[in-house]
């Protein structure tokens, strides 16, 4: 299977080997062996779910460096929606654009008004085509991979859009080469994102062949840049150009609210989209046309790679929605049909225990005959999120029943019961009853016992019993 980048890696001297992140990944991408985590890498989304548990800060995200800035003559900031709400209510969001202009950028799009973008698209979408219901909104690259990976069935439903990051790349990029006669090559589009997620799929793009984004900065870098030359300026305004329907994509339920339709479901949090996407996979949602999911809490102000409280942020963003008036899309913007995706997302079958069906419905069965035995407490001292998923493991060959705590025990208790027993036990030529009770001593006309000896003695073999008496608790059978 085809390998690709992933932004969530492991610091391996910082990991301590607690459990925290094996129960809280979505796929169960993460195992403990001889200490330490290991990302099985097939099955990680990139959601950044581990980032966000580990007491350690053993996960990290990959991100581009500033440096990369250098490399590009012209230089074009992305700002995320949610990066506004990472500032103190005191700066408009001109402040912020302006700001990143300071820091070596020369021209600034918003993200936002990508949003927008793909908001009237959708709605002509919904319009002149026939859509699977319930859609899916795709704007999540980590919810995006895990329907990819978990739940296949549901890939029709998603929305075949690009996400708001490409658009705003896209645009901005052509404008640039236009305005300033620059080849494709000199100009540098940089998205400033509050997750790893979006990391990947500059890096490792689904649906198409390669990200109008050349690079990625996290949010926490780039803040803690601009917060150094972030002063008011009334005049800054002008470099706003998304409205408030963009700047609410930001939080969990902005881009159903901007598409006007009241049959839609907002989900947040990565455990909570499971469940909805299960619900949506046994045809339990028929009442609804639209699902946005979103793997942070919160929505995109949760992110992994963001400053400030979820909740404090939405507050401040919630300010600058207030203050954002309504944008004017009947300029020049693409149409929905140049925002289909050019390729088709296919089933990532990493779940599947074997290629031939014949085989991996035996391992499913040796498999389920493995996880009645296990205790099923799910306790992860193993190394395996759970019990069945340590049972899986077994079946595919990476770990042994006794690496339970609890089968490893048992199987201690029924070797020491077996070794007692080998212990109490006696030679053949010494195992025999009391000469009290099988003769009568002292008669040499005494019947012969099965040893052939004319029965006139308590013991055939006296020296011998003598030396085996003289030992004690030693085993005879060492």
């Amino acid at each position: 299977m085809k390998t690709y980048f992933h932004s969530v890696t492991l610091d391996e001297e910082k990991c301590r080997g607690c459990t925290n992140c094996i129960k809280k990944c979505p796929t169960e991408a993460i195992r403990v062996r001889k200490g330490k985590a290991r990302i099985i890498n097939e099955r990680c989304i990139d959601c950044g779910e581990c980032l966000r548990v580990c007491p350690y800060h053993a996960k990290k995200a990959i991100t581009d460096s500033f440096d990369m800035l250098q490399s590009f003559k012209y230089r074009i900031a992305l700002p995320a929606p949610s990066f506004y709400g990472q500032f103190k209510s005191g700066f408009s969001r001109g402040d912020i654009l302006k700001a990143l202009l300071k820091i070596g950028f020369d021209e600034v799009y918003e993200v936002a008004r990508g949003a927008e973008i793909v908001t009237a698209a959708t709605k002509k979408l919904f319009e002149t085509e026939k859509l699977k219901k319930p859609v899916i909104s795709s704007a999540c690259p980590a919810v995006v991979r895990l329907i990819q990976v978990r739940f296949p069935s549901l890939i029709d439903n998603l929305l075949k859009l690009e996400a708001p990051m490409e658009v705003a790349a896209a645009i901005s990029r052509q404008k640039a080469a236009h305005t300033y006669n620059l080849p494709d090559n000199e100009i540098g589009v940089f998205f400033i994102s509050p997750c790893a997620a979006k990391v990947t799929s500059v890096k490792a793009p689904l649906a198409k062949e390669k990200s109008h984004v050349d690079g990625v900065l996290s949010m926490q870098d780039v803040f803690l840049k601009v917060i150094a030359v972030l002063e008011k300026d009334p005049k800054a305004c002008a470099l706003e150009q998304a409205g408030f329907e963009g700047i609410r994509w930001a939080s969990s339920g902005g881009e159903s609210l901007a598409l006007g339709n009241d049959r839609y479901l907002a989900v947040d949090g990565i455990h909570n989209v499971l469940t909805i996407l299960e619900s949506i996979e046994n045809d339990r949602l028929e009442e609804v046309d639209f699902v946005e999911v979103l793997a942070c809490y919160g929505g995109c102000l949760g992110g992994p790679l963001t400053v400030e409280n979820a909740f404090v942020a939405k507050t401040r963003l919630k300010k600058h929605i207030d203050r954002a008036r309504k944008c004017d899309l009947s300029t020049a913007v693409p149409s929905h049909e140049e925002l289909l995706w050019t390729l088709d997302i296919e089933h990532r079958p990493v779940m599947k225990l074997d290629d031939d069906l014949d085989k991996a419905l035996k391992k499913l069965e040796e498999l389920e005959t493995i996880n009645d035995k296990l205790p099923g407490l799910d306790c992860g001292a193993c190394g395996a999120p759970n019990c069945r998923a340590l049972a899986e493991d077994i079946v595919r060959g990476m770990a042994h029943g006794t690496d339970c705590v609890f089968v490893l025990r048992e199987k201690i208790r029924s070797l020491a019961a077996e070794m007692m027993a080998l212990e109490a036990k006696m030679p053949p030529v010494l195992d025999r009853e009391k000469t009290s009770n099988t003769s009568k001593v002292g008669t040499g006309g005494d019947k012969s016992d099965d040893s052939g000896t004319g029965g006139n003695t308590g013991c055939t073999y006296p020296d011998a019993a003598n030396k085996f008496a003289k030992r004690g608790n030693r085993s005879i059978l060492r």
